[in-house]
């Protein structure tokens, strides 16, 4: 079996950390039952490119067992949990090509060594791997049926290769799940956020002046993290809608330039490029501390702060710090990547159980529907999705009520007013 990890020796604390985190992934773990007595992935060859964490191999354990052909690649250089990588390769016989903090270089060569086994599905995590698929690796798309997408930055790119028919299988945006995207990337990432910059830094946010680029679901996660840390919440927003129910959550909304002024902290999660850049760099004050949420590192223009720069120099694990000519220090937190899994661990378990429910059964529908289905990009079924909320709740001793054939009747019908 070809591999490429850091180190097999780590493979035992790899295990036991995928164990505890399948303490907390119960869905999950009820598809892996039901997938080890079906065999319904029997076959199936499957590309990976995901976040290699404990969360991620027991999802990949759980496709193993349903009888899948699985490969994993990383899906950002930083986040790789090399002892979960060695676990994978030594316990569970699945080929992994992933070692946190490889360089660019390496970062492609694992991506087509996950591509060599041929998929019929692909698992994304940003798009790099369709990317890859489609422009090195065009060969390959006539074995594919179809693939899925975690994240929102993947939707975007996905949506865009499909408006511009150059997309040549079908995807499911499994992000834009409701028990994903309104978990995962608001109660996931808010806690996870505040988790890496707090590992990073072991700074006080009480009372701080706390900015966040960007009020998507991501961004309303972390806002109301630091607000319940104590700081002082600053939003900056394009979008009008999103920037009124900043307004209207209590939190102040303002431009990024004028932010810039006054921001002890700035976090960008966005799905953009250069949104902290040199006007803002120009405008902070001495000891800032920048971070990045959003997927990609091309949220902070890090060129130009190192062209403002006389001097950098690495004070603290994930802490660069950029001496400005005119005397001002600005600290970048884990090279602009994604904070929350560079220097901590990623979402907790809890919630990326949901997110890699769908994320199995979803590839399962694939793998049944894939090939009646165009080259765009899907929602996930509202069928799957409502079942995975079904057994959350039910995992959590969580019981609800149910409407009465009358109230059924009364919502499906427009007879009856007052």
């Amino acid at each position: 079996m070809d591999y490429d990890v850091k180190d097999l020796k780590l493979a035992e604390k790899g295990k036991l950390k995928m164990e505890w985190a399948a303490r907390f992934m119960p869905v999950l773990g009820l598809i892996e039952g039901k997938f080890s007595k079906e065999k319904p992935l029997k076959g199936i060859r499957i590309s990976a490119c995901l976040h290699v964490t404990s969360e991620t191999g027991n999802l990949m354990i759980a496709l193993k067992k349903g009888g899948a052909e699985v490969a994993l690649c990383a899906s950002n250089p930083l986040s790789t949990q090399d002892e979960v990588a060695a676990s994978l390769v030594k316990h569970d016989n699945v080929p992994v090509f992933a070692i946190k903090g490889e360089d660019n270089k390496s970062y492609y060569k694992h991506i087509n060594q996950a591509l060599g086994q041929k998929p019929q599905i692909t698992m994304d995590d940003g798009a790099d791997l369709v990317s890859a698929l489609h422009s090195q690796g065009k060969n390959l798309l006539k074995h594919v049926i179809g693939g899925t997408e975690e994240t929102t930055t993947g939707v975007i790119r996905l949506k865009s290769m499909a408006r511009d028919k150059v997309l040549r299988y079908p995807i499911i945006a499994v992000n834009d799940a409701k028990t994903k995207h309104l978990f995962d990337n608001r109660y996931g990432t808010g806690q996870s956020t505040i988790d890496g910059i707090l590992r990073a830094t072991n700074i006080l946010l009480a009372g701080i002046n706390f900015v966040i680029a960007g009020y998507g679901w991501c961004g309303r996660g972390i806002a109301m993290r630091a607000e319940g840390e104590g700081a002082k919440v600053i939003i900056c927003e394009v979008d009008p809608l999103k920037a009124l129910e900043a307004v209207m959550d209590g939190f102040q909304v303002m431009p990024l330039t004028e932010a810039a002024k006054i921001g002890d902290v700035f976090v960008t999660a966005t799905g953009d490029r250069d949104v902290i850049n040199r006007a803002h760099f120009s405008r902070m004050k001495d000891g800032a501390v920048v971070a990045n949420s959003g997927h990609f590192n091309v949220e902070i223009d890090i060129p130009t702060l190192a062209k403002m720069s006389q001097k950098k120099r690495k004070i603290r694990d994930f802490v660069e710090e950029y001496s400005l000519k005119n005397g001002r220090k600005i600290y970048l937190l884990a090279e602009g990547r994604l904070i929350n899994l560079s220097a901590a661990e990623g979402h907790p378990a809890t919630v990326m159980d949901m997110s890699f429910a769908n994320q199995a059964l979803s590839v399962l529908y694939l793998n049944k529907k894939g090939k009646s289905l165009q080259s765009e990009v899907y929602g996930v079924p509202e069928k799957i999705d409502n079942e995975i909320a079904r057994l959350k709740l039910k995992a959590l001793g969580t019981k609800i009520d149910r409407l009465t054939p009358e109230q059924k009747k009364y919502l499906t019908s427009w007879q009856e007013g007052t």
